[in-house]
């Protein structure tokens, strides 16, 4: 995958009754090859209390949903809770897996290929 392929451009998330909508825009394409995570990361303000969700695909399929926190809590979500078309995807989770973070939170979103980090650090636009 090179440089250009599938950049994380814009990470938003919205709390609609008891789903937290998580949508990802790409530049470019879900890859059609190989594993590509896209995701977001929520902690605390002094990271005692980290949570991960992420959209897992495989050549170009969602093949996963998860959660996971610091705590070592992990739980799978229904696949078919994700859409994705070209260069957005978006995914309803349990607005759940945001309680107890706070106001003061920190959250940013992530993409991994192919097992290794790809991008880290990507501002989240908030409406919770």
């Amino acid at each position: 995958m090179s440089s250009n392929d599938a950049l994380l451009k814009h990470v938003s998330i919205a709390a609609k009754e008891a789903t937290l909508v998580a949508r990802f825009d790409i530049e470019g394409n879900i890859p059609g090859s190989g594993a590509f995570v896209v995701g977001l990361m929520a902690a605390t303000p002094d990271y005692s209390h980290q949570r991960r969700l992420g959209i897992e695909f495989m050549n170009g399929e969602a093949i996963s949903m998860y959660f996971f926190n610091h705590d070592e809590t992990e739980e799978t979500f229904d696949i078919s809770n994700v859409e994705h078309s070209g260069n957005t995807i978006t995914g309803n989770f349990p607005v759940s897996t945001m309680l107890g973070l706070g106001k003061g939170h920190l959250m940013s979103g992530f993409s991994e290929a192919d097992g290794r980090d790809y991008q880290s650090g990507v501002p989240v636009e908030e409406s919770l």
